[in-house]
């Protein structure tokens, strides 16, 4: 199979060649600042942000850090649709709860922004996706049961559609199995304990169907070519994404990463080398070995000179009928939503940060 060549030509969509430029995702350390000139077209917008990068980052600190647990009510859509690896909840009332509970558990909580990561415009709507470290103390009673006293720090990705000042579509993966781990709790128990509890109130749990990584006895078909409307990044995602998880062609590894690469992920793993990144794969598809991967929106941002930073909203779906590090195979089915971001430079991955909700996955597998 020929090498897919990266053309930053054909990387293009309705947003301007200037916005997509890394420098574009703006300087975190300094967009802290109401008031200042607006840098970008937010119709609908409050005056004080300057940026979508800035909105992001600053109403996520007004919430969580300021504690204006209210402001959610304007910037969140009434009817607004979250989607996790638990299901899906609608309306901004549940989002306004579940923000009390885990500010009441965690009080002196700080949300660092990483990165965000957008495309879009003010008339169509911002897609942004935004990479943070959540650090905080369990003071209060959470999920997990009494107040440890311990510190925890979690990572994860938030993907969001942003029109007019609000949130009106929101996609959350984030590393929970952490938080159970620094505070003191065995995952699988906690998960199996969860797991009998049942669906949390609000929460519409996903459908399983069949897992069609194939055809019957059929081997899976190779990628469709290159359709003349995508551009070159997005069909080298998605072609590495179909050809590793649903071929099970892991040499393209070899071929598509760099050898020193660096995979920060879902339970505090920071994997270094192409051997590290292949036991994490090879884990998963051991225990889930009829598991299929599906893409469900990509964007990026970036050049051929400086790299590109891209975002990729996946699935996992399949069954737990293998050995696994989560106990002996229970035969259930799962689904799995999870967000990447990737550094990409001269036609290779250097860099990827890649979160799931690890808790939801094992809470599946017990039920």
């Amino acid at each position: 199979m020929s090498e897919t060549k990266i053309n930053p030509k054909t990387n293009s969509s309705k947003t301007s060649e200037k916005e997509i430029t890394l420098e574009s995702k703006g300087d975190i350390s300094k967009i802290m600042s109401p008031g200042t000139e607006r840098k970008q077209s937010l119709q609908g917008f409050d005056d004080d942000y300057v940026d979508i990068v800035d909105y992001i980052i600053r109403c996520t600190h007004k919430i969580w850090e300021e504690k204006g647990v209210g402001l959610i009510y304007s910037h969140y859509g009434h009817n607004i649709p979250i989607w996790t690896t638990d299901g899906l909840t609608y309306g901004r009332e549940i989002v306004v709860e579940n923000t009390l509970k885990t500010i009441a558990a965690f009080p002196d909580v700080r949300l660092i922004g990483d990165e965000v990561l957008w495309t879009g415009n003010d008339e169509e709507g911002f897609h942004t996706s935004h990479r943070i470290t959540w650090v905080a103390h369990n003071t209060g009673h959470s999920p997990y049961g009494p107040p440890t006293g311990k510190r925890v720090v979690r990572t994860g990705i938030a993907n969001c559609l942003v029109r007019e000042n609000k949130i009106v579509e929101e996609w959350i993966a984030r590393d929970e199995i952490a938080v159970v781990k620094q505070l003191g709790l065995d995952p699988i128990e906690t998960a199996k304990k969860l797991a009998q509890q049942g669906t949390a109130p609000g929460v519409q749990p996903h459908k399983h169907g069949e897992f069609e990584r194939s055809k019957g006895q059929t081997p899976p078909p190779d990628m469709p070519s290159q359709p003349p409307d995508m551009p070159d990044v997005e069909y080298f995602i998605r072609r590495n994404f179909y050809e590793i998880w649903n071929q099970r062609l892991l040499n393209r590894i070899d071929q598509y990463y760099v050898k020193n690469y660096v995979c920060h992920t879902t339970s505090a793993r920071n994997l270094y080398g192409l051997g590290a990144f292949k036991g994490l794969i090879l884990t998963l598809l051991g225990a889930f070995p009829d598991a299929v991967m599906n893409v469900d929106h990509f964007y990026c941002m970036g050049n051929a000179d400086d790299g590109y930073k891209t975002m990729t909203r996946w699935n996992l779906q399949g069954t737990y009928k293998g050995n696994g590090p989560y106990g002996p195979p229970t035969g259930k089915p799962f689904y799995l939503m999870g967000i990447s971001h990737h550094l990409i430079k001269d036609e290779k991955f250097v860099k990827e940060w890649t979160y799931f909700d690890e808790m939801a996955l094992m809470k599946q597998l017990f039920i």
